[in-house]
């Protein structure tokens, strides 16, 4: 593994696992932190042995608690478009499943980053915001897109222009947090999840993974092209023949991802 600054990397089994590291800072995504953040989850998704991907925040106080004020109070608009969205758009490319665990608070970017991510499972304690209104701004990596995907127009309207926190549970109640687990057990509950995913065949998950993304970027008929196209692809992997003899021969299918 390469060596980091502000994010820590490990493997468990087929998982791989990262942790935003700045937990004086709250976990700030910080232009370094987050293009190492991009590194890393890049590396996993060129390693064949890795089936899902776990990203969680040091400490017990915050996954992330957003952007690093300090470092962009007196950039130029040139500045932060050079700055590390082009890093955001490496993340959004990952292939790869990707579970967010989250504890504490998840703001602003860091709201934004987990909502980037396939599922989420939340501390009670979790709390979810888009505050940068405060700041004079407002979400700038997919608050207001996303939010209003799951939550709606008037939901989202409240959140984004007053910055209030929600609740994991809240949450949870609208769809955009998959589990709500006891505080402290965020990361456990997730690499369970996460393990269950790194059992399915890798082109088949990857290709789910396309296929239910492409629901929220193309018309219904667009989206069901691209499922179809995908089932049918799979139907020449040696995984399909695997996971069906399997199923007849009454056993647990040994995937090899090809």
């Amino acid at each position: 593994m390469a060596d980091y600054q502000y994010i820590l990397v490990e493997r468990e089994e087929r998982v791989g696992i990262i942790t935003l590291n700045r937990p004086k800072e709250l976990n700030a995504l910080n232009n370094q932190l987050v293009s190492e953040l991009a590194d890393a989850l890049e590396s996993f998704d060129r390693d064949s042995t890795i089936g899902c991907i776990v990203v969680t925040g040091a400490g017990e106080k915050a996954f992330a608690a957003g952007a690093d004020i300090k470092e962009m109070a007196d950039k130029s608009p040139i500045e932060m478009m050079e700055g590390n969205f082009r890093s955001w758009e490496r993340i959004k490319r990952t292939r790869t499943p990707v579970i967010a665990a989250v504890g504490g608070y998840a703001l602003g970017g860091g709201c934004e980053l987990a909502m980037h991510f396939d599922m989420i499972v939340a501390s009670e304690n979790a709390r979810f915001g888009q505050p940068e209104i405060a700041l004079g701004i407002i979400p700038g990596a997919g608050g207001t897109q996303r939010l209003a995907r799951v939550l709606g127009k008037y939901r989202t309207m409240e959140m984004v222009l007053t910055g209030a926190h929600i609740s994991a549970q809240e949450m949870a109640q609208h769809g955009l947090v998959n589990r709500v687990v006891p505080k402290g057990e965020h990361l456990k509950a997730a690499l369970e999840l996460a393990h269950k995913v790194a059992e399915q065949a890798p082109v088949a998950a990857r290709l789910a993974k396309e296929s239910v993304l492409a629901a929220f970027e193309t018309s219904l008929e667009e989206g069901l092209e691209i499922e179809r196209k995908n089932f049918f692809l799979l139907f020449s992997t040696e995984d399909m023949r695997e996971g069906t003899r399997a199923f007849v021969e009454k056993r647990k299918a040994q995937f090899q991802g090809r």
